[in-house]
């Protein structure tokens, strides 16, 4: 008999059951008792638990037999309330649609640059428009060229701009601003004029305009007009391209001022809520409502909260619209999300690769139907080839790399993410609730309310930050001070404007002044009649109007909003990197910095902990450290620090050495350098903080110090 094994043998080894039957199960509170041996004193509710900025309790471990009521039974994806996604096969037969966009300034290099996406891997056209196509402005008024996306003033620029695009295979994604219908006629027109089909247009060219009032804290047109064309877009959608969707709803407003996700969701739903009121007024029935619908979520910093939102998100939505009486395949969201801008970093700013990764991951767990990531320098200035092939390449490596098409629903079943999922609901349900019973998203607006709760949270958010309790990589902590930052390569306004300014009258100038009087007359008298004001647009556009003349003829006795606090875009390190850059522009300035001595008292061992801490906590603000290898005395410390010429000088020991060293060295510093701060590294006890305050000590570093603030204080002092 031979002694080798066969390969079933081989076969039939690898894949005998695995038994733990030898080991025993221990229960929660045994587990809990090696983990306090563990924190050697620790208090373990403190330091094993967490709290959210949505006020959830994180736990140390999930169990089933703590948390296993919350799993959902006989829950299955494409079904009921979309819990595990709304479609049965995940990602399996078709994938989520790869949406990276392109922000060029000119509707020609926009063109350019998305074909070379499609080209690239991308599946949708993703163009963001400038500021001035979102309020339907152009140079003609005065208004900038290109800031934050594309400028589109005429149908020529929809024809460049749409060139080439396959438009049955590749979807758009449009953000229109306040209104779609303006686009949404230029676009017909010029699809009518390259002799394809309307019915070809797919994916979102959408408006929200209880969104764009949130955020800019007024419009341009009242919010009944820009619910009646909202009503237009729709109806003539569903009769002309019924695969596109027009209205849009975006969690972004809320999310880049710094609300949490309670917030961003409860607030958004309201707003769709609000539109679906709406529109149902204005006799469109709620399978054509639902939909017209997308919404637009970021995807933040915290993995497995982000998972929980588009699971909460989906259950929620579901709900609500079997209210209002939709069937269940109308009651599906539809879910395009972006890497968080809010989390974007200027300085250290190859970090945030890293950040939109994990964001992405997150939402493709999460079952959202299509993605866009975007670049790691948006915060600095707009995207090149470069950084958009990065980003768009972390969603083609989870596809391909990663294999996040498969399986459905990676999550199901989880304990941890089904508990944090059920806790998202019900507080969301709560706070949307709150919502409703002030009247609506429209009169809480009014109120102030969603920005009064959206401002506490990002404080909270600063305040964390500024104590280093959240940790920004590069900014807040780990500074580095060779960075050199990246080349913002602004735009040239003035020739931006000029090509933009010739482009428009050389347009207008073979226009018929006749045809244009009537179509203008035409707009102004505006219709009635469903979905019909899209076609009186395209004949607008035909006659060669312009979007902002559209626009004023549309107006003809409209007014604009009311106005309403807004909700201003912040991102969660712009704080520090201010700090950072006030120190920079100043050395840049004057040759000058804030010097930091560094009184290392005794061998290296003793004071290189403390060392190595202050001089990250001071490099934060890009101030110069002068570091040594230690003093023997007090006296060749304070001889060292005035030689240095420092501004500050940061005593660095052990707790057990300061009662001896402090009292005599700070005295010494206070009455040679009067001018100097002195700090101490360390936060003291109580009965000793009195006592080295009277030596001299101005103020104390530790993990409780707030960095923020003092490192603003030395600013101020040394004046810059």
């Amino acid at each position: 008999m031979s002694d080798k094994k066969t390969s079933k043998d081989a076969e039939r080894d690898l894949l005998a059951p695995v038994s733990f039957d030898e080991f025993e199960k221990p229960t929660y509170e045994q587990w809990q008792a090696e983990v306090e041996k563990a924190l050697k004193g620790g208090d373990f509710h403190k330091k094993m638990f967490t709290k959210t900025y949505e006020g959830i309790t994180l736990q140390p471990i999930y169990t089933p037999a703590l948390h296993g009521e919350k799993i959902p039974k006989g829950v299955y994806p494409g079904a009921g309330e979309f819990l595990r996604g709304t479609k049965a096969s995940g990602y399996i037969k078709e994938s989520w649609g790869v949406s990276q966009y392109v922000d060029d300034s000119l509707p020609k290099d926009a063109n350019h640059a998305s074909l070379y996406e499609i080209v690239k891997g991308g599946t949708i056209h993703n163009i963001r428009l400038d500021e001035a196509t979102r309020h339907d402005q152009d140079v003609q008024v005065g208004a900038s060229v290109g800031v934050g996306g594309t400028s589109l003033s005429t149908m020529d620029d929809c024809k460049q701009l749409i060139e080439r695009f396959n438009l049955k295979e590749n979807p758009l994604y449009i953000e229109t601003g306040a209104s779609a219908a303006i686009l949404l006629g230029m676009l017909a027109a010029t699809v009518k004029g390259s002799k394809k089909q309307t019915a070809d247009l797919k994916g979102l060219v959408g408006a929200d305009p209880v969104g764009v009032w949130a955020k800019d804290g007024a419009l341009h047109i009242s919010l009944d007009t820009a619910f009646d064309e909202m009503a237009h877009t729709v109806v003539w959608a569903k009769e002309q391209a019924p695969e596109l969707k027009t209205v849009l709803v975006s969690g972004d407003v809320y999310a880049n001022g710094g609300a949490n996700d309670v917030q961003e969701v409860a607030y958004a739903l309201a707003t769709a809520v609000c539109y679906v009121r709406q529109l149902a007024q204005r006799n469109i029935d709620i399978h054509t409502i639902a939909k017209s619908m997308m919404f637009t979520f970021s995807m933040g910093a915290n993995f497995f909260m982000e998972i929980a939102k588009l699971r909460a998100l989906r259950v929620l939505w579901a709900r609500i619209m079997e209210a209002f009486g939709a069937e269940e395949a109308d009651s599906a969201v539809h879910v395009h999300g972006r890497t968080s801008a809010f989390t974007k970093t200027v300085y250290d700013p190859y970090v945030n690769l890293l950040r939109n990764t994990t964001q992405a991951f997150s939402g493709v767990v999460g079952g959202l139907n299509s993605l866009e990531v975007s670049p790691f320098d948006q915060p600095i200035r707009k995207a090149d080839d470069f950084s958009r092939r990065i980003a768009r390449n972390i969603q083609v490596m989870l596809q391909t790399e990663f294999e996040l098409r498969q399986p459905v629903d990676p999550v199901g079943g989880s304990w941890y993410v089904e508990t944090l999922a059920a806790e998202l609901c019900e507080k969301i349900w709560a706070e949307f609730q709150t919502i409703e019973s002030k009247g609506g998203i429209v009169a809480a607006l009014k109120e102030g309310y969603p920005q009064a709760q959206v401002k506490a949270i990002l404080d909270e958010r600063f305040k964390n930050l500024a104590y280093r309790r959240d940790v920004a990589v590069g900014n807040n902590m780990y500074a580095n001070m060779t960075e050199e930052l990246l080349d913002p390569k602004p735009e040239n306004q003035e020739t931006l404007r000029q090509k933009r300014v010739a482009h428009i009258e050389e347009y207008l100038a073979s226009a018929e002044p006749d045809a244009i009087s009537k179509a203008q007359a035409t707009l102004e008298a505006g219709t009635t009649e469903p979905g019909a004001l899209i076609g009186l647009i395209e004949l607008g556009a035909l006659q060669k109007l312009t979007i902002r003349q559209i626009r004023k003829s549309l107006d003809a006795g409209d007014i604009s909003s009311e106005t309403i606090e807004p909700i201003t875009a912040h991102r969660w390190t712009e704080q520090f990197e201010a700090l950072r850059m006030r120190t920079e522009n100043y050395k840049q300035r004057t040759k000058d910095n804030v010097k930091v001595f560094l009184a290392n008292m005794g061998p290296i061992p003793q004071h290189k902990p403390r060392a190595d801490f202050s001089t990250g906590f001071f490099e934060v603000g890009a101030f110069e450290v002068i570091k040594n290898d230690g003093h023997e005395t007090t006296a060749d410390a304070a001889k060292a620090a005035r030689e240095s010429g420092a501004d500050v000088v940061v005593i660095c020991s052990t707790d057990d050495t300061y009662p001896e060293l402090v009292p005599p060295l700070a005295k010494e510093l206070k009455e040679t350098m009067p001018n100097v701060t002195v700090i101490l590294a360390g936060a003291p006890p109580k009965d000793l903080e009195p006592v080295y305050r009277e030596a001299g000590v101005d103020d104390f570093i530790s993990v409780r110090a707030n960095c923020y603030e003092i490192l603003n204080t030395l600013q101020d002092k040394k004046g810059m």
